[in-house]
C-alpha cells in the first residue's frame, strides 16, 4: 500500500485496502484469543495453588467462552471468497401449487428474517408479492451485515417441505418446493454499465403489506433488462426515487451474477441442466409428517428440532456448508434453480 503509484487506481486501491482491513482484524481476533488463554491458563494456575473452587469455575467459564469464540474464527477464516465479505440480496420464490407453495414461500421469509436477526444482520424486505390465499408469491431482503454474503451463500437453491397441508381439508400430506436464490451487494465491488436502451422501468401501485401509504401513489418499481430477460421490482419504500436506486442495485448484482456465469463457462450449462423447483433438485428437506427431520442434501448435516430451525436456527447447516466447501470445493455445490415446478403429492 506505501509502493509509489498504488494510490493512481482508486478501485483496486480500495479492494486492496479492504482486503488488508480484513487481515488486520483477523489478526487482532487471533492475537486476543491467544492472550485470553493464557490468562486462562494464569487463573487455573492460581486456583490450583489456592485450591479456590470459585476460581476454578471461572476458568471453566473461560474455557467455554473461548472455544465458543475460537469455533467462531475458524468459521470466518472459511469465508474468503470473493464477494464473502459482502452485504446481499435473498429472494424467495415460491413453486408452482398455490396457495400450499406460497405458504413455504412466507415461512422460509420469516425463518431467514428470525435467523438474521439472531445473528445481529439488519434485514429489509424491499419487495414482496403476496399470494392470494396466503403466503407470498415472492419476496426480496436486503441482509446488511459483514460476511453477509459469505455466511447465506449456502442458502440458495431449492427447499422442500412435507407436511400434512392445513390447507386441504382432508388432511393429507403435502410436498411443496420454492426456491432461494442469495446474491452478493457488488455495487462497490465493480462496475456494471447499464445501457438505458436495453431497461424499461414500470411504476406501478405497491400491493400487499405496504399499507394504505404506499398505495396511494404509483410509487412501486419495476425494471425489465431486454438482453437478459431479467426483472426486478420495489416496492417497499413511499419514494419512487428510492425504490429505483434499489431496484437497480439489485439488478446490477443479478447482472454481475449472470456474467460471471458466463465468462466462467458456466452459462451454457447452466441452462442445460438447471433444475425445476420440485422433486430431486432440493438441497434441503423440511419433514413435518410422518416423522420430524431437516436435512441438508449436500452435507448430510441433520436434525430432528424442525421448529427450531424454522425460528432461525440455521447456524449448524451454514457452517457444515461453508467446512464441506473449505475442505472440497468442488462438493456439493448448490444445483440452480429454474422457475417452474409443482406441489402436491
Amino acid at each position: 500500500m506505501a509502493a509509489e503509484g498504488f494510490w493512481n487506481n482508486p478501485e483496486q486501491a480500495k479492494k486492496v485496502n479492504r482486503e488488508a482491513t480484513r487481515l488486520r482484524e483477523q489478526t487482532a481476533t487471533w492475537d486476543k484469543l491467544e492472550k485470553d488463554l493464557e490468562d486462562a491458563r494464569v487463573l487455573l494456575e492460581l486456583a490450583e495453588e489456592e485450591g479456590d473452587e470459585s476460581i476454578g469455575k471461572e476458568v471453566e467459564q473461560s474455557l467455554r467462552d473461548l472455544e465458543e469464540r475460537l469455533a467462531k474464527f475458524k468459521l470466518s477464516r472459511m469465508l474468503s471468497g470473493e464477494h464473502d465479505a459482502n452485504n446481499c440480496f435473498l429472494s424467495i420464490n415460491a413453486g408452482a401449487g398455490g396457495t400450499e407453495a406460497q405458504d413455504w414461500a412466507q415461512m422460509l421469509l420469516r425463518m431467514y428474517l428470525r435467523y438474521c436477526e439472531r445473528a445481529g444482520f439488519q434485514t429489509e424486505i424491499v419487495d414482496e408479492l403476496p399470494g392470494e390465499e396466503a403466503g407470498i408469491k415472492s419476496a426480496t431482503i436486503t441482509v446488511t451485515a459483514p460476511y453477509a454474503y459469505g455466511y447465506l451463500k449456502s442458502e440458495s437453491g431449492v427447499h422442500r417441505l412435507v407436511r400434512i397441508s392445513p390447507f386441504d381439508a382432508n388432511k393429507r400430506r403435502h410436498t411443496s418446493f420454492a426456491a432461494v436464490f442469495v446474491l452478493p451487494d457488488i455495487e462497490e465491488d465493480i462496475q456494471v454499465d447499464i445501457d438505458p436502451d436495453d431497461i424499461r422501468i414500470d411504476t406501478f401501485r405497491s400491493s400487499g403489506a405496504g399499507g394504505q401509504h404506499v398505495n396511494k401513489t404509483s410509487s412501486a418499481i419495476r425494471i425489465t433488462h431486454f438482453p437478459t430477460g431479467i426483472v426486478v421490482t420495489c416496492q417497499n419504500e413511499r419514494s419512487q426515487h428510492k425504490n429505483k436506486a434499489m431496484a437497480m442495485k439489485v439488478l446490477k448484482a443479478r447482472l454481475y451474477e449472470y456474467e460471471r456465469a458466463k465468462r466462467d463457462a458456466k452459462m451454457a450449462e447452466f441452462h442445460s441442466t438447471k433444475k425445476d423447483i420440485e422433486w430431486g433438485s432440493q438441497i434441503r428437506s423440511y419433514v413435518l409428517q410422518p416423522y420430524q427431520l431437516v436435512k441438508d442434501t449436500r452435507t448430510g448435516h441433520e436434525t430432528g428440532n424442525v421448529q427450531a430451525v424454522l425460528d432461525g436456527e440455521l447456524h449448524p447447516f451454514i457452517e457444515s456448508y461453508l467446512a464441506q466447501q473449505a475442505a472440497d470445493p468442488g462438493k456439493g455445490a448448490t444445483p440452480a434453480a429454474g422457475q417452474k415446478g409443482k406441489s402436491g403429492e
